[in-house]
């Protein structure tokens, strides 16, 4: 009877995980963004902002401040005299020693991921050997090797990046010989996927098969 009883609370306890746990990553994720959106709010003077003119705090309007910021950045940079500025900007930063080196790496990344014409900072998904033979892991093709690099690459070489689980925001950036990436039949999306489950959310829906049954 107490082993049928501890059986019944074992899966009600895993089910009710399998519920809230999702759920509860959810709501911390959106929690953790509307905080940190609402930290625009402090650019605002005292009298302007929405605690003091409603009296009460309301978490997101930092989120409708930041959009109102980027759609007017977008708007202004968008036409003639606003590019002109940008590139005086560019030219400002690009003479301060440390922070050139800082900004200018960050802008190439950016204009690569958000331009139109980037066409996405990842081309591809390949399997790959990581971090030894042996060991496969799922990462991306971003381009080709360039500048003097080449000059000491013999071979055809792309540029890869190797994500991190389950934060792909992290990760590694390796070249490699062509011929030992296997392209994959999966889009970027679905790999991210797959990386960000460990696995466990598997592209085009076909669930995996045990890792523990017998050949």
């Amino acid at each position: 009877m107490i082993h049928r009883v501890m059986t019944a609370l074992r899966k009600w306890l895993f089910a009710g995980m399998l519920v809230m746990a999702p759920l509860s990553i959810t709501i911390w994720v959106v929690q953790w963004v509307l905080v940190t959106l609402d930290q625009t709010l402090l650019i605002l003077p005292q009298t302007w902002r929405p605690d003091s003119l409603l009296g009460f705090h309301i978490p997101g309007f930092g989120v409708l401040l930041a959009l109102w910021i980027l759609l007017t950045v977008g708007a202004i940079t968008s036409n003639f005299i606003g590019r002109q500025l940008v590139a005086w900007w560019d030219a400002l930063l690009n003479r301060i020693p440390v922070v050139r080196s800082i900004y200018s790496g960050v802008k190439q990344v950016s204009d690569k991921l958000f331009s139109d014409s980037g066409g996405g900072a990842f081309r591809k998904a390949v399997l790959v050997q990581w971090p030894r033979a042996d060991v496969w892991t799922i990462a991306f093709v971003t381009g080709v090797p360039g500048g003097d690099v080449v000059n000491h690459l013999p071979g055809d070489f792309v540029s890869v990046y190797v994500p991190t689980t389950p934060n792909p925001t992290g990760g590694y950036f390796v070249m490699l010989k062509k011929s030992d990436c296997i392209e994959l039949k999966m889009s970027v999306d679905e790999a991210l996927k797959y990386i960000v489950s460990m696995g466990v959310v598997v592209p085009n829906g076909v669930p995996p098969s045990s890792p523990m049954a017998a050949p």
